[in-house]
C-alpha cells in the first residue's frame, strides 16, 4: 500500500484538514514549503492489538517515509513534522496547540517524530479539549505533514480581521525575528501592525521589524486567503530570502462570538412596548405587528406634511420600527428618532417622546447631532419645506376631531360583517377579509397616531409649564390635573366588574361558585339570573381585552372567561370599597391660587391643560379600538388555522401562530416561496421554546452590524440593584400615599385563575410591567408599583382614573421587594420606602 501522499492529490479522509488546506492553496498558486503527507491508514497498519499503543512503524511504512524524505531533502536538509488531524483547523474548532509538531528535524529522526505526532492525538490534553467542546471523546489518529524547513529572518502570524475587537476591516500582523515558535508559545513579544481596508498602517511600538512593503504584502496575503475560503483567516507566515511563505491557514474561530464594532449601530429598548408584547411572542404576531408599524408610521409622516421624497428616502427606517430579539419585541429606537427628526422641533420633541415611551436613558448627544445634521441641514436649505411641515402640524391639530370621527366610521365599516360567523367562511374568503382590514385600517391608522403625537406634545408642554410656573415641589401636579377625566373606556371594565360584584354580593352560594367552581358549573349556575345579562354584555364589549391582548396567540375572554368570573367573585367578597381620590380637585385649587396674579399665564396653562386632557383621554380610547382590530385579525387567523389543520397542512390548528402573515396569505394566494407549512413550524417551534426557557434579554442594549451574530443583547454598564437599600425612586404617575403589604405578581394568569382570595386589604400590587388585561386585578390594589412603563402608559392612565396611587419605572423593584414586605409609597414623588422586610424569614 502507498502510505505517502503528495500534492496536489486531496484525499480528505487520509491527509487531514491542515494538509488538505495547504495542498489546495499550493494548487492555486500560493507559496507553500514543499512536502508530503504520511496518510492516516499508516497508523492503523503500524498498530497491532498486542502493542496497546506502543507504536512501532510497520517496516513498509518506515521504508516509504525514509524514501520520501530522501527525495524531499537530497542534501540532508531539516524538515518540519506536523500534525494534520481530520477535525483540526476547522471553522468551529482549531485544536491550536493541542497536537504535537516538531521543527528542525533531521531526516534520520523523522520516523520517530511521526510516532510522537500520532501519540499526541490521544493525549490527556486532547481528551480534555474534546470534553470541553462537547466533541466525541474517541479521536481519529492524525495524518502527519512533513515539509522542508524554512529558515526565516522574520516570521509570525496574521489575521484577516482583528480577533480581539472583531473589526472585519482591519488586518493584524504579528512578527518576531527568526522562527515564530517563540511568538506562538508566548516566550517573545511580537511587533504588531494594524492595516485598514485602505492600506493605512498603524503600530503600537516605535521599533520597526518589518518594512511597510512587507507588512502590506502579508496583509494582502491574509485577505486573499479570506476571499479564497470565504471567511477571515488566521495564518502563519515566514520570510526567507525575501520570499513570503505561507505555513498554515485556518479560520478565525472567535469571530462568530464578536460583533463588528464598525457595523451599523442599533439601539433597542422594550421599556414601553413590552406593555403590549410582553415575553416571548410568535412569528405570526411579530410579522403582523411589524407590518402594521411600518405602514402606520409612514402614513403618519404623510399626514403630518413630511414631503413624499423624504418618506421614500426613509423606506428602510419605517421597515425597522420594531425588531424581534430572542422572541421578544423591541423598539428599534434609532428608527423612531429618525422618524421624529423628519418633523419640526426635534430637540424638544425628543424629550417628550422619551417621556411617553418610558425610555430611561436619553439618546447620546453624538447621535443626536448626527440625526439633526442629517435632517435639519436639508430643512434649512429649503425653508419652504420647513414651513409646509409646520403648517401640516397646525392643520392636523385643527382637523383632528374630524379625523377621529372618520376613523371610528371607517373602523365600524371594516369590522362589520354581512355574515358574522367566520366559521362558515372559505379560506380564500378569510384571506380577502383580512386584506380588507389591512387596506381600510392598518394602512390608514391616521387618527390614533396623530392624536398620540399631540398627546405627547401637550402633556410634555404641560409638564414643562408646571415645573416652570408652579411650585417645583409639586411633583405630580400635572398628573393630578389630568386625572379623573371620565369617559375613558379602559376604566369601564373595572366599573362593570364592580357592578356585577355588587349585584351578587348577597347571593353567598353563587359568590362561592364564582370563586371555586368550574367554568361549566358557573355558566350553569348563572342561568335565569340578571347577572347573566351583565356578563354577556361585558364579553360583547370587552371580550377581546385580555392579558397580552395584542399577541394574536393569546386566548381572549371569549376563549377563557374563568379569570373574569374569578375576579368578580373575589370582588364580591370584599367588604370595603376603595375611596375615590380628589387629587384633581386639589390640584385645580392649587393652580387657581398660583395664577391669581398671572391671568395671561392662566389662559395659556388652561389651554394646554384642556388639550392634554382631551388627547390623553382619546389616546386611551383609540388604543381600545386597536384591541378590537387585533381581536378581529386573531379570529381570522384562528379560523385559517382550523382550515389548514383540516387539510392536513398543520399538525395542530394552533401551529398557525408559527407562520408569518405573508406565508399564510401567500399559501392561499399563490405567492408563497415555501409550501411545506409543517416543515416551517417544525423549525420554529423548538427555537421559540428555547427562548421561553432562556432568561429575558435586558430591557435596553445596543447592537453592531449583523443583529443576530455576535451581539450579546446585554446592556453594558448597567447598574445592579441591592436588596439592602431601604428606598427606591421611580416616576410618580398617580398621587397618593399608601402603606401596605406587597404582592409581587409575576404570572397574572396564575393569580387570576386562583380559587384563593387574590388580595387582602391594603395590598400593593408590584409587577415588572402591565397591560390592559391587568384591569381584572386593579380593583383589588390599594397601590401599584411597576418596574417599566411611562407617564402615558396604560397603567398610569387607568390608575389615575381609578384613583389608585401608582409609580412606574422603578428599576429592579420586582427583585427588591417580595411578597409580604411592608412598604410606603408616594404616588406623587415616586418614592417607595421599605418599612419591614420578610427577606430571610
Amino acid at each position: 500500500m502507498n502510505y505517502i501522499i503528495y500534492p496536489p492529490i486531496q484525499k480528505d479522509d487520509l491527509i487531514g484538514a491542515k494538509a488538505k488546506t495547504l495542498f489546495d492553496l499550493q494548487r492555486h498558486g500560493f507559496l507553500i514549503p514543499q512536502g508530503f503527507v504520511v496518510s492516516i491508514n499508516a497508523w492503523s497498519d503500524s498498530l497491532t492489538p498486542e502493542q496497546d499503543f506502543n507504536i512501532q512503524l510497520h517496516p513498509i511504512v518506515k521504508e516509504e517515509i525514509q524514501q520520501a524524505v530522501k527525495e524531499l531533502c537530497p542534501n540532508g536538509e531539516l524538515v518540519a513534522v506536523r500534525s494534520s488531524a481530520i477535525d483540526e483547523d476547522g471553522e468551529q474548532y482549531s485544536f491550536a496547540g493541542q497536537l504535537d509538531s516538531f521543527l528542525n528535524v533531521t531526516p534520520e529522526d523523522v520516523p520517530a517524530k511521526v510516532i510522537e505526532v500520532w501519540r499526541s492525538g490521544f493525549s490527556q490534553r486532547i481528551l480534555a479539549y474534546r470534553r470541553q467542546h462537547n466533541l466525541p471523546l474517541i479521536p481519529s489518529p492524525p495524518a502527519v505533514l512533513i515539509q522542508r524547513m524554512v529558515n526565516p529572518i522574520v516570521s509570525g502570524v496574521a489575521f484577516g480581521a482583528d480577533p480581539v475587537t472583531g473589526r472585519r476591516s482591519v488586518a493584524v500582523v504579528n512578527a518576531v525575528s527568526g522562527l515564530s515558535t517563540s511568538l506562538v508559545s508566548g516566550e517573545s513579544n511580537a511587533h504588531t501592525y494594524y492595516i485598514d481596508i485602505k492600506g493605512n498602517i498603524s503600530q503600537h511600538q516605535t521599533e520597526q521589524l518589518l518594512e511597510d512593503e512587507q507588512i502590506t504584502q502579508i496583509a494582502t496575503l491574509v485577505r486573499q486567503l479570506g476571499k479564497h475560503f470565504a471567511c477571515p483567516q488566521d495564518i502563519e507566515w515566514a520570510i526567507e530570502n525575501k520570499q513570503l511563505y505561507l505555513l498554515q491557514s485556518r479560520p478565525i474561530t472567535t469571530l462568530a462570538q464578536i460583533p463588528d464594532p464598525d457595523g451599523l449601530l442599533n439601539l433597542w429598548d422594550n421599556s414601553n412596548i413590552a406593555e403590549s408584547y410582553n415575553g416571548v411572542t410568535t412569528p405570526l404576531t411579530f410579522s403582523f405587528a411589524r407590518k402594521a408599524y411600518e405602514e402606520v408610521y409612514r402614513q403618519f409622516c404623510y399626514f403630518m406634511g413630511v414631503p413624499q421624497t423624504a418618506i421614500v428616502r426613509h423606506h428602510d427606517t419605517f421597515a425597522r420600527m420594531i425588531g424581534l430579539i430572542r422572541g421578544r419585541v423591541y423598539y428599534n429606537l434609532l428608527s423612531w428618532y429618525r422618524v421624529l427628526a423628519l418633523l419640526p422641533g426635534f430637540r424638544l420633541n425628543r424629550g417628550f417622546m422619551e417621556q411617553m415611551m418610558g425610555v430611561k436613558e436619553s439618546l447620546p448627544e453624538n447621535i443626536v447631532s448626527e440625526l439633526q445634521s442629517a435632517t435639519w441641514q436639508d430643512k434649512l436649505q429649503d425653508s419652504w419645506r420647513l414651513l409646509k411641515t409646520f403648517a401640516g402640524l397646525v392643520m392636523n391639530y385643527i382637523l383632528l376631531p374630524k379625523r377621529i370621527q372618520r376613523f371610528y366610521l371607517r373602523l365600524e365599516n371594516a369590522l362589520s360583517l354581512s355574515e358574522p360567523n367566520l366559521a362558515d367562511w372559505r379560506a380564500d374568503e378569510l384571506a380577502a377579509y383580512y386584506r380588507r382590514i389591512e387596506g381600510q385600517l392598518l394602512a390608514r391608522w391616521d387618527a390614533p397616531l396623530i392624536n398620540d403625537f399631540f398627546a405627547m406634545i401637550f402633556y410634555g408642554v404641560l409638564r414643562r409649564l408646571t415645573e416652570k410656573w408652579c411650585d417645583g415641589k409639586l411633583n405630580s401636579l400635572q398628573n393630578d390635573l389630568i386625572s379623573d377625566e371620565g369617559k375613558i373606556i379602559s376604566t369601564e371594565p373595572a366599573e362593570r366588574m364592580q357592578n356585577m360584584a355588587n349585584s351578587v354580593r348577597e347571593n353567598v352560594s353563587f359568590v362561592k361558585l364564582l370563586c371555586e367552581g368550574s367554568l361549566d358549573e358557573i355558566l350553569k349556575g348563572m342561568k335565569q339570573q340578571a347577572f347573566e345579562a351583565q356578563y354577556q354584555e361585558y364579553l360583547e364589549k370587552f371580550g377581546d381585552r385580555c392579558l397580552e391582548e395584542l399577541k394574536l396567540e393569546s386566548p381572549t375572554l371569549h376563549d377563557q372567561p374563568l379569570p373574569l368570573l374569578r375576579a368578580i367573585g373575589q370582588l364580591a367578597m370584599l367588604s370595603e370599597q376603595r375611596n375615590t381620590s380628589n387629587n384633581r380637585q386639589k390640584a385645580e385649587q392649587i393652580v387657581n391660587e398660583l395664577f391669581k396674579k398671572y391671568p395671561s399665564r392662566k389662559l395659556i396653562f388652561n389651554w394646554v391643560l384642556k388639550n392634554a386632557r382631551i388627547r390623553v383621554r382619546e389616546r386611551e380610547n383609540l388604543r381600545f379600538e386597536r384591541t378590537r382590530v387585533f381581536g378581529r385579525a386573531r379570529q381570522v387567523f384562528v379560523e385559517l388555522g382550523r382550515r389548514f389543520y383540516a387539510l392536513d397542512l398543520l399538525t395542530s390548528p394552533q401551529d398557525i401562530f408559527y407562520l408569518e402573515v405573508s406565508e399564510i396569505l401567500g399559501f392561499i394566494e399563490g405567492t408563497a416561496t415555501c409550501t411545506d407549512l409543517k416543515g416551517l413550524v417544525a423549525v420554529r417551534q423548538p427555537e421559540f421554546a428555547k427562548y421561553r426557557e432562556m432568561a429575558p434579554t435586558d430591557s435596553r442594549f445596543e447592537t453592531r452590524g449583523i443583529i443576530y451574530q455576535g451581539n450579546s443583547f446585554v446592556q453594558h454598564g448597567k447598574t445592579t440593584y441591592s436588596e439592602l437599600v431601604s428606598q427606591k425612586q421611580g416616576i410618580g404617575c398617580s398621587g397618593g400615599i399608601v402603606k401596605g403589604c406587597v404582592r409581587v405578581i409575576k404570572d397574572p394568569k396564575q393569580v387570576l385563575g386562583s380559587t384563593n382570595q387574590i388580595f387582602p386589604p391594603d395590598t400593593i400590587l408590584v409587577a415588572e410591567r402591565t397591560d390592559p388585561g391587568w384591569i381584572l386585578l386593579f380593583p383589588f390594589a390599594s397601590g401599584l408599583l411597576v418596574e417599566c412603563g411611562s407617564l402615558l402608559s396604560h397603567a398610569a392612565i387607568v390608575s389615575r382614573e381609578l384613583g389608585i396611587p401608582a409609580i412606574t419605572s422603578i428599576s429592579g423593584v420586582t427583585q427588591w421587594l417580595q411578597d409580604g414586605d411592608y412598604i410606603e409609597m408616594d404616588g406623587s414623588t415616586g418614592i417607595v420606602s421599605k418599612i419591614a422586610s420578610t427577606r430571610g424569614l
